[in-house]
């Protein structure tokens, strides 16, 4: 006989399944693409100048509702000479999502960063198929996002640029490849801004969708001190804030 347990507020299951689908969606959020201007008429023009150095404020927010918790961390992060840092200033909630969420996901992308392995979530043709969509009478152009392999760091979904189609605004869409068996489906949305001639991300909403503990929410929010060696200016700022 297979006896079974209930998925009480504790239970290991629950919260191994809460801080691996919150954890992968937010790697994903705070991985930065770094992709080559593309030439083809048909296809979207992404920026050709990576992002090299930033230092950046981040302010992350990550909450459970089914079992009432969540937590907040501020944290100084930092780019340089592809070597990743960062330096927690506040953080308050619970214990669980700060210890085993938000500061694991900072490890998690330090890691990632320094061992040279960001590329695997880059928005270029190496990682991604590209196709217009039909447009929708916005003004914007839509770019399906088709990647060319299953991998939980890059995102099932589309681009939306300007009416040009040389800025990205924003990437929506869903995992290409579910972290684990404990999560059905996990959602991001990624808007962009422009500062100082580098595209960079400013937010990020990542809902996952787990298996036995409902829904798991992942706000991101970064505010730029420094870009590429400079100081981010006044009217950058605002364009952050926007």
């Amino acid at each position: 006989m297979v006896k079974s347990f209930p998925l009480g507020h504790g239970h290991p299951l629950r919260r191994d399944a809460l801080m691996c689908a919150t954890l992968v969606g937010l790697v994903i959020a705070s991985t930065v693409p770094m992709a080559g201007r593309v030439s083809q008429p048909t296809q979207p023009a992404l920026q050709d100048t990576p992002l090299t150095q930033y230092r950046a404020f981040r302010r992350m927010h990550a909450k459970n509702s089914r079992f009432n918790q969540e937590a907040w961390i501020d944290a100084w992060t930092e780019l340089d000479g592809g070597t990743f840092k960062y330096e927690i200033a506040n953080e308050r909630g619970s214990e669980y999502i700060r210890t085993k969420v938000l500061r694991t996901l900072l490890a998690r992308e330090q890691e990632l960063v320094n061992n040279g392995e960001s590329g695997r979530a880059d928005i270029s043709h190496d990682n991604y198929r590209f196709e217009e969509a039909a447009a929708e009478g916005d003004g914007f152009r839509y770019f399906l996002l088709k990647p060319k392999r299953k991998d939980i760091l890059l995102v099932n979904g589309r681009m939306m640029m300007n009416p040009t189609g040389t800025e990205l605004l924003r990437v929506e869409g869903t995992l290409s490849k579910n972290p684990s068996f404990w999560t059905s489906t996990v959602n991001i949305v990624r808007d962009f801004a422009v500062i100082d001639g580098v595209r960079v991300p400013v937010t990020t909403a990542t809902v996952a969708k787990l298996k036995f503990a409902g829904e798991a929410q992942m706000d991101v929010r970064y505010e730029y001190q420094t870009v590429n060696g400079r100081p981010v200016d006044a009217s950058s700022l605002l364009a952050q804030l926007r």
